[in-house]
């Protein structure tokens, strides 16, 4: 279904692309399942099936678990048809949702729904899980057992032994080096202490218990 968008402005400057203003909403109307639909985070009150063309209805997000699959920063801003052009792209799916069920070839692309904080809409979020929160991207790590380690995200681990991953690290890990060079004494003690107790297995148990997905390989 499309509504008139309440939150952005059309960008009457934009030499490439127009926009009148309207924002399609996934809706399943077949019965089946439709990705587009499921992905869908707004609503709209009253629902679809109860609204006709040129009804007046509120649009909103009603309290969503998502997990983040993707996260883009745009220096300098996205060129779009409308404003404010944005900064960054986060793409989610809701809980209940996994990869396997927008796979790269589909029209959501392996990925989900983008949303784009600092836009306009009012989103509020509350985190609820992160997994490796002291780990940034590029990190490299030895684990309890002597393997050596890079971080490229939760569930990306890549072993300098040139071994499979198999069950992940093992905790505790102290971390080597960050940006390509050794670490500072308080980034490895707050790594240190995140891994004093748990397991990578837990960890991926715990995420997916709250997502009620699988991880995004």
């Amino acid at each position: 279904m499309s509504v008139r968008w309440p939150w952005w402005d059309i960008d009457t400057e934009n030499e490439f692309a127009r926009w009148n203003g309207v924002v399609a909403l996934g809706v399943n109307s077949g019965g089946g399942f439709s990705p587009e639909a499921e992905a869908e985070l707004f609503r709209t009150d009253p629902p679809p099936e109860q609204l006709k063309a040129g009804d007046v209805c509120r649009v909103g997000v009603p309290p969503t678990v998502v997990h983040v699959t993707d996260v883009e920063h745009h220096d300098p801003p996205l060129e779009t048809a409308w404003l404010p052009h944005p900064t960054r792209t986060v793409t989610v799916l809701p809980r209940g949702l996994s990869y396997r069920e927008f796979p790269d070839e589909s029209h959501l692309d392996g990925s989900g729904y983008t949303i784009h904080p600092g836009d306009g809409i009012p989103f509020t979020f509350d985190l609820l899980m992160r997994p490796y929160a002291s780990l940034q991207v590029g990190d490299e790590v030895a684990d309890a057992v002597g393997r050596a380690w890079r971080f490229g995200g939760p569930w990306d681990w890549t072993a300098f032994d040139g071994e499979p991953a198999d069950a992940g690290p093992a905790w505790p890990l102290v971390l080597l080096t960050r940006a390509g060079t050794p670490c500072s004494v308080e980034d490895a003690e707050a790594v240190a202490a995140s891994t004093a107790t748990g397991s990578h297995q837990e960890t991926i148990r715990d995420w997916m218990a709250l997502t009620e997905a699988s991880p995004t390989p």
